[in-house]
Protein backbone atom coordinates (compact mmCIF):
# COMPACT_ATOMS: atom_id res chain seq x y z
CA UNK A 1 0.00 0.00 0.00
CA UNK A 2 1.17 3.32 -0.78
CA UNK A 3 1.57 6.20 1.83
CA UNK A 4 -0.43 9.31 1.60
CA UNK A 5 1.64 11.84 1.57
CA UNK A 6 -0.74 14.99 0.74
CA UNK A 7 -0.28 18.02 3.53
CA UNK A 8 -3.56 17.48 4.83
CA UNK A 9 -2.01 13.79 6.42
CA UNK A 10 1.47 14.67 6.61
CA UNK A 11 0.23 17.76 8.82
CA UNK A 12 -3.46 16.91 10.61
CA UNK A 13 -2.46 19.29 13.31
CA UNK A 14 -2.50 22.46 10.87
CA UNK A 15 -5.75 22.11 9.08
CA UNK A 16 -6.70 25.37 9.85
CA UNK A 17 -3.50 27.53 9.31
CA UNK A 18 -3.21 25.44 5.83
CA UNK A 19 -7.01 26.83 4.86
CA UNK A 20 -5.61 30.20 6.16
CA UNK A 21 -2.61 30.40 4.14
CA UNK A 22 -3.87 29.13 0.89
CA UNK A 23 -6.33 31.54 1.09
CA UNK A 24 -4.49 34.29 2.22
CA UNK A 25 -1.09 34.20 0.61
CA UNK A 26 -0.81 33.70 -2.73
CA UNK A 27 3.07 31.94 -2.60
CA UNK A 28 1.70 29.47 -0.11
CA UNK A 29 -0.70 28.75 -2.49
CA UNK A 30 1.27 28.27 -5.39
CA UNK A 31 3.66 25.84 -3.68
CA UNK A 32 0.74 24.16 -2.00
CA UNK A 33 -0.17 23.39 -5.92
CA UNK A 34 3.24 22.69 -6.92
CA UNK A 35 3.90 20.03 -3.70
CA UNK A 36 -0.11 18.85 -4.50
CA UNK A 37 1.15 18.28 -8.68
CA UNK A 38 4.35 17.03 -7.51
CA UNK A 39 2.57 14.18 -4.80
CA UNK A 40 0.28 12.75 -7.17
CA UNK A 41 3.33 12.54 -10.13
CA UNK A 42 5.07 10.42 -7.48
CA UNK A 43 1.74 8.54 -6.53
CA UNK A 44 1.18 8.08 -10.30
CA UNK A 45 4.79 6.52 -10.90
CA UNK A 46 4.54 4.56 -7.30
CA UNK A 47 1.33 3.13 -8.54
CA UNK A 48 2.66 2.01 -11.80
CA UNK A 49 0.16 4.58 -13.69
CA UNK A 50 3.12 5.82 -15.20
CA UNK A 51 6.00 4.68 -15.93
CA UNK A 52 9.61 6.06 -15.44
CA UNK A 53 13.46 5.87 -14.27
CA UNK A 54 13.98 4.88 -11.01
CA UNK A 55 16.55 8.13 -11.08
CA UNK A 56 13.56 10.61 -12.12
CA UNK A 57 11.32 9.30 -9.33
CA UNK A 58 14.44 9.78 -6.35
CA UNK A 59 14.80 13.25 -7.98
CA UNK A 60 10.95 14.17 -7.86
CA UNK A 61 10.88 12.70 -4.14
CA UNK A 62 13.74 14.76 -3.07
CA UNK A 63 11.69 17.69 -4.65
CA UNK A 64 8.33 17.20 -2.83
CA UNK A 65 10.32 16.70 0.69
CA UNK A 66 11.84 20.27 -0.11
CA UNK A 67 8.56 21.82 -0.95
CA UNK A 68 6.94 20.34 1.80
CA UNK A 69 9.82 21.37 4.34
CA UNK A 70 9.40 24.90 3.02
CA UNK A 71 5.46 24.68 3.25
CA UNK A 72 5.61 23.33 6.96
CA UNK A 73 8.17 26.28 8.14
CA UNK A 74 5.02 28.93 6.77
CA UNK A 75 2.80 26.75 8.57
CA UNK A 76 4.96 27.07 12.33
CA UNK A 77 5.35 30.57 11.40
CA UNK A 78 1.60 31.16 11.04
CA UNK A 79 0.54 29.25 14.04
CA UNK A 80 3.32 30.66 16.30
CA UNK A 81 2.08 34.28 15.52
CA UNK A 82 -1.48 32.90 16.30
Amino acid sequence: MIEKHDLHHEFPEFQQEIRQLKMSDAHFARLFKEYHELDQEVRHIEEGVETTSNEYLETQKIARLHLKDELFSMLKKVNASA
